[in-house]
């Protein structure tokens, strides 16, 4: 009957508000799972969403005990998320308290994109002509806050400068992995996972069998410079791509880390033309 007494009551006024209220709705999932995303926080989502369906599944077949079991977990999951989450809940919350939930408009993105492409090709081309030994992983949809804990905590700004100087030889933060969220330094000296393969060339050092192990368990984008040859390359999804000149390492950058390839050529093509010059 109260259903059928709101669909009676549908004045435009209260189609509007409803309207507003399903809005209102859909952006508060939507800035929760932005406030999420590139965290641990989204694998133990989709934990949930696996739980939820469970307990759907034993309803439907009866399975009485596992049904309840997961009754049980669900009762006490309201306490568990406020735990799990809780580091997003207070960036949210801090977020709110300084007037910034709302999204950049996208051409600030665009030129916080290419601010952040251009400080990591002028990084890795004064590292590369000079042999000095890099390792730097972006972090994409995986949280990588396991191996940022075996490092130097910074959450500085990126900046090429920063950048070099971190892996200057014989500083205290040159050995080891940098690790960025978004457009942070959020640690150095980190310690990555050695790749186990057994097809990974002779010719590859400690850095990039590094590279290659977190590619092959994270999504993270990982950039390498050989101390020996100076050789630029990035791993990616277990794979690495070798020997890379600065032009192609800052397409394939671009691609990996914000957009597609062929916005990839079509921007790096009007910055060729435009500042005459192949090599930053």
């Amino acid at each position: 009957m109260q259903i059928i007494e709101q669909f009676t009551d549908l004045t435009p006024v209260n189609v509007v508000f409803s309207f507003l209220d399903v809005l209102l709705v859909w952006y508060v999932i939507y800035k929760t799972l932005t406030l999420i995303k590139g965290t641990k926080a989204v694998q133990l989502l989709k934990g949930i969403f696996v739980i939820i369906i469970a307990k759907i599944a034993t309803e439907i077949f009866g399975l009485n005990t596992l049904d309840w079991l997961l009754e049980e977990i669900i009762d006490w999951g309201f306490l568990a998320i406020i735990i799990i989450f809780q580091p997003e809940i207070r960036r949210a919350l801090e977020q709110l308290g300084r007037g910034k939930l709302f999204q950049r408009t996208t051409n600030q993105q665009d030129e916080e994109q290419t601010r952040l492409i251009e400080a990591m090709k002028k990084s890795v081309s004064y590292m590369a002509k000079r042999r000095i030994g890099a390792l730097i992983s972006i972090e994409k949809e995986t949280g990588l806050t396991e191996y940022i804990e075996t490092g130097i905590k910074m959450n500085a700004d990126m900046s090429s400068e920063l950048l070099i100087n971190i892996f200057i030889p014989n500083t205290p933060l040159h050995d080891g992995a940098v690790i960025m969220q978004k457009d942070k330094i959020t640690a150095a000296a980190c310690y990555l996972p050695l790749s186990e393969s057994a097809f990974i060339s002779k010719e590859l050092g400690t850095r990039h069998r590094a590279a290659l192990g977190l590619s092959e368990v994270t999504d993270a984008i990982v950039i390498i410079v050989s101390e020996e040859t100076g050789a630029i390359s990035i791993a990616f999804d277990g794979k690495i791509d070798r020997n890379l000149t600065i032009d192609e390492f800052t397409v394939k950058l671009r691609k990996l880390w914000f957009g597609s390839e062929q916005e990839s050529n079509l921007n790096l093509a009007s910055k060729l033309n435009w500042g005459g010059k192949k090599n930053g």
